[in-house]
C-alpha cells in the first residue's frame, strides 16, 4: 500500500497546508485538520497541539481572524443577545415558559415583558400557543437561558403563520446586508420575522404565506447553491399576482415585529460563520425546488 493511501487519511485534493480560496466550500468531518494557518478557532472547531480541527459536519469557511465550520443542520444552541421567535407552552404566576427550539426551555419572566403585570395576572397577557419575539440575555452554568421582550423589534406576534428551518440557514435567509430578505418582502407583500433559532414568522395574505413558504423551503433545500438570491428574485418575479403590492404598513401593536430578519445581528458578522457572505455566481434558471 503506498504512503498516500494509509487508511484513515482523508485527502480532498489538497495538501493540509492549503488554506480553502475565497468563495471555495469544503466539507469536513468531526475531528478532521483543518488547511489553515495563522487563524484562530472559531464556531465549530478546536484548537490541539497546535492545529485547528473540525468539531462539527459542515461547511469550511475561513474569515480571518477566524476559522470555522459552519453546521449543515442541528439543534439551535442560544448565544447571548440571538433574537428568536418562541411559543409559550406554559404560564405561570410570575413567568411564562417559551419553547425556543434550544434543548431547554427559556422562561420569560413578567419584568422582562414591556407590560405592567401583576403575579397572578401573566395569563391575561401571553396564553399558551402564543408566539413573541425575545432576546436571549444570558446563559448560566447550569444551561438555563434569560430572555427579554423588552426592546426595538421585540414582543408579542399577531396571527401569520410560522415556518421552521434549519438554524444554519438563518444566514442565507436574511442574505448579506439584508439583501435576501429584503428581496422576499418586496416581491411578495408579506411581513417577515426571522429568529436566529430557525423560526420564520411570515404575516401577509394566504398567497403570500404560502410563496415565501415555496422561497424558505427552496433555501432550505439549496442553501448551499451559489446565485440563490438572482435564482429567488427570478422566481418571485415570473410568479407574482398581477397587481401585487409591496407591504402593507404593519398595524401600530405589532410595528417592529418584522425588525429581527434585518438585523445585523442576524447577518452573522460576528465571525460565527454564514454562506451568503461568500460570493454568489450568476443566476441559476428555475422555480423553488428545481435541482
Amino acid at each position: 500500500m503506498s504512503r498516500g493511501n494509509r487508511p484513515g487519511r482523508r485527502r480532498r485534493g489538497r495538501e493540509a497546508s492549503s488554506p480553502p480560496s475565497a468563495g471555495e466550500r469544503i466539507l469536513v468531518l468531526p475531528g478532521e485538520e483543518l488547511p489553515v494557518r495563522d487563524l484562530r478557532p472559531g464556531h465549530g472547531t478546536y484548537r490541539t497541539g497546535g492545529k485547528v480541527y473540525a468539531s462539527i459536519l459542515g461547511l469550511l469557511s475561513a474569515r480571518p481572524p477566524f476559522v470555522q465550520v459552519i453546521p449543515l443542520s442541528g439543534r439551535y444552541i442560544p448565544r447571548p443577545n440571538d433574537v428568536v421567535i418562541g411559543t409559550v407552552t406554559d404560564v405561570q404566576t410570575t413567568f411564562w415558559l417559551l419553547d425556543i427550539g434550544a434543548p431547554r426551555w427559556a422562561p420569560l419572566h413578567m419584568t422582562g415583558t414591556p407590560w405592567k403585570v401583576d403575579v397572578g395576572e401573566t395569563g391575561r397577557y401571553l396564553r399558551v400557543g402564543d408566539s413573541v419575539v425575545v432576546q436571549v440575555e444570558n446563559l448560566d452554568a447550569t444551561g438555563r437561558i434569560g430572555v427579554t421582550m423588552v426592546g426595538e423589534g421585540l414582543g408579542k406576534l399577531e396571527g401569520g403563520s410560522i415556518i421552521h428551518i434549519s438554524p444554519a440557514r438563518v444566514p442565507r435567509v436574511v442574505g448579506r446586508s439584508g439583501s435576501m430578505i429584503q428581496t422576499i418582502t418586496r416581491l411578495t407583500g408579506a411581513q417577515v420575522a426571522v429568529g436566529q433559532n430557525g423560526r420564520v414568522w411570515i404575516g401577509g395574505s394566504p398567497e403570500a404565506i404560502h410563496r415565501v413558504s415555496e422561497v424558505l423551503r427552496t433555501i432550505e433545500e439549496n442553501g448551499q447553491r451559489p446565485g440563490l438570491t438572482e435564482r429567488i428574485e427570478s422566481y418571485l418575479l415570473t410568479t407574482m399576482p398581477t397587481g401585487e403590492q409591496g407591504p402593507e404598513p404593519l398595524p401600530a401593536e405589532t410595528a417592529h415585529r418584522d425588525a429581527p430578519g434585518t438585523q445585523p445581528a442576524s447577518t452573522d458578522n460576528d465571525g460565527d460563520g454564514d454562506l451568503e457572505d461568500e460570493a454568489d455566481d450568476a443566476a441559476e434558471p428555475g422555480a423553488p425546488g428545481d435541482h
